[in-house]
């Protein structure tokens, strides 16, 4: 997997994937912690790796270092 998200990207992803999985569990109930706990966990996830699905699906690369 190349990576094709940017620093800015990332770490605005794991921040706000942080922010929603405080929020899922300690301040959500029922639904809408599931929701906020998914998209949270994704966003973290797609943040540590530095590589997005979407992003390869729809051609959007953030990343400005030409991957090899």
């Amino acid at each position: 997997m190349k990576k094709n998200e940017g620093t800015a990207d990332r770490v605005i992803r794991i921040i706000v994937g942080i922010v929603l999985l405080i929020w899922a569990f300690a301040g959500l109930s029922g639904a809408g912690a599931w929701i906020a706990g998914i998209i949270g966990a994704i966003l973290l996830v797609t943040g540590l790796t530095g590589y997005c699905a979407l992003y390869s699906v729809l051609g959007i690369r953030t990343c400005k270092v030409p991957q090899e």
